[in-house]
């Protein structure tokens, strides 16, 4: 096992340029939130497409990775997206509403099925940097420390979509780095994306959405171009190419840099003023995020026929490997 720095920077700099998400979204609200997931998909899969084909001729991917893929798709790009997206409506997409607490469960579920399917090994050293790092997040994103719960009689509706949207996303994370192991970061990427858009595609109909498939404005496919080559498929490859080397159970903690990037941008661009409290947990979570990436340590994988022919472990100087 040996430690991996560069990982975890490239799960960062996704992680940041999904916190840029909200303000390129802002002109979408008029269309229906699946055929948004339908065209952002569609689109990337237009641009993945050219350099998906070469990679899929270089090795194909098995029938136990590509259910995986299938999963990955059906459940953090849709149901996850969707789900995350109900809640916000049954609560009237207030910020500091009990959907964006129970969001942050999502590293629970991620190191649980890391745990599981990665067989990752949670060590007391982890656990303290990852409480702190979840803490923080905490009262980054909720000023003070308090919740609005007063959202209604939807409250526990919403509560339970946001419960599945952090289960959704959190579980993907240690499936995503499951074929990772074996596959090209755009092998991964463009079979997501392409699978999306097709689970997408018949989402819109099965939800009575199909008249807004043509509803988008040049001004709106434009956006969503945009989205595509930033923050949705150009950031989902940095980060699968961040997962391909790092453990998921680090990854899930380096993405909570996100939420402190939506408060960043509040703070430039829409010059809010912080609570105090903010300011010292934002501290605190770039503090926890570093020791956990300093934690991050993975297999390197020796060239294949180093052991099938016979050289030992420790092999003289002179001797090369094959």
């Amino acid at each position: 096992m040996k430690l991996k720095t560069t990982g975890p920077l490239f799960i960062a700099l996704a992680a940041i340029l999904w916190g840029l998400d909200g303000i390129l979204r802002r002109s979408l609200f008029t269309l229906p939130p699946i055929t948004i997931v339908f065209y952002e998909h569609f689109i990337g899969t237009l641009i993945i497409f050219p350099f998906l084909l070469p990679a899929l001729r270089k090795k194909a991917v098995s029938p136990r990775h590509f259910g995986s893929l299938l999963w990955i798709s059906f459940l953090s790009s849709l149901l996850g997206t969707l789900w995350f997206t109900t809640a916000l409506t049954k609560v009237g997409f207030i910020s500091f509403s009990v959907v964006f607490l129970l969001q942050k469960l999502q590293p629970i579920f991620a190191v649980s099925a890391a745990t599981l399917i990665l067989k990752e090994k949670i060590t007391p050293a982890y656990l303290k940097w990852a409480a702190l790092a979840l803490a923080a997040a905490y009262f980054v994103t909720f000023p003070g420390g308090q919740v609005n719960l007063q959202t209604g009689n939807q409250t526990a509706l919403a509560a339970l979509f946001a419960v599945g949207a952090a289960f959704a996303w959190g579980s993907s994370t240690a499936f995503s780095r499951f074929t990772l192991l074996e596959y090209s970061q755009t092998t991964v990427t463009g079979l997501r994306f392409l699978l999306t858009t097709i689970m997408a595609f018949f989402a819109v109909f099965i939800l009575g959405q199909s008249p807004s498939l043509s509803a988008p404005s040049t001004s709106q496919l434009g956006r969503l171009l945009l989205i595509s080559l930033s923050t949705g498929l150009v950031a989902l490859w940095i980060y699968y190419k961040g997962l391909k080397l790092t453990q998921a159970k680090v990854a899930t903690i380096i993405e909570l840099l996100f939420p402190l990037t939506a408060v960043l941008i509040d703070i430039f661009l829409y010059k809010n003023v912080l609570a105090l409290s903010q300011y010292l947990a934002a501290a605190a979570l770039f503090f926890a995020v570093y020791q956990v990436s300093r934690l991050n340590r993975v297999k390197s994988k020796k060239p294949k026929g180093w052991r099938a022919q016979g050289v030992p472990r420790r092999a003289p100087a002179v001797l090369k490997r094959v």
